[in-house]
């Protein structure tokens, strides 16, 4: 993949954007001290680039989907010939239970994130459809209890303290 250049102005932007999506090319402009044409060009380049590639709202779902179940799943892998951990990478994000792909150092080649309505599901996914895929030596499959903290984003409520004071 060839680098790309990116001037300090689209930089600026997507940092802006990255923290809120939501974020009118007006209020880019005004923040920036630039002409709100600019903005949207640069944004529009950056689309049309697949540097900007969704916008993205942060939705809290453990606090509305309680039975559904997510798991990260640890993934050893013999590469392929000539496309190394592409192939099989891209056999297994196409599942639409695979939320995220990634690949690894250490001890294991893939991470990935999948999502299902209840345990069950999750491990039929696991046991029928990944482990069953040409060249994957072995699995280790995680079952997220909690999430505390997301892309930077306290995902719990943050209770007072439950210590008691202490007075002297």
């Amino acid at each position: 993949m060839k680098p790309y250049k990116i001037d300090q102005l689209s930089v600026n932007i997507l940092e802006i954007l990255n923290d809120n999506a939501k974020t009118s090319h007006a209020d880019i402009a005004r923040q920036l001290a630039v002409k709100e044409a600019e903005v949207a060009k640069a944004i529009k380049r950056l689309e049309k680039d697949r540097i900007i590639v969704r916008y993205k709202s942060q939705i809290n779902w453990e606090r509305i989907k309680h039975d559904e179940v997510r798991a990260l799943i640890e993934v050893k892998v013999t590469p392929m010939r000539g496309v190394g951990f592409d192939a099989i990478a891209e056999d297994i994000y196409r599942f639409p239970e695979v939320n995220s792909v990634y690949l690894l150092s250490g001890s294991y080649d893939l991470l990935i994130q999948v999502e299902g309505p209840n345990l069950r599901e999750v491990s039929l996914f696991v046991s029928e459809k990944l482990s069953t895929i040409k060249n994957i030596q072995s699995t280790v499959t995680h079952f997220i209890l909690k999430k505390y903290k997301e892309d930077g984003v306290v995902m719990v409520d943050r209770s007072e303290s439950k210590r008691l004071p202490v007075s002297l």
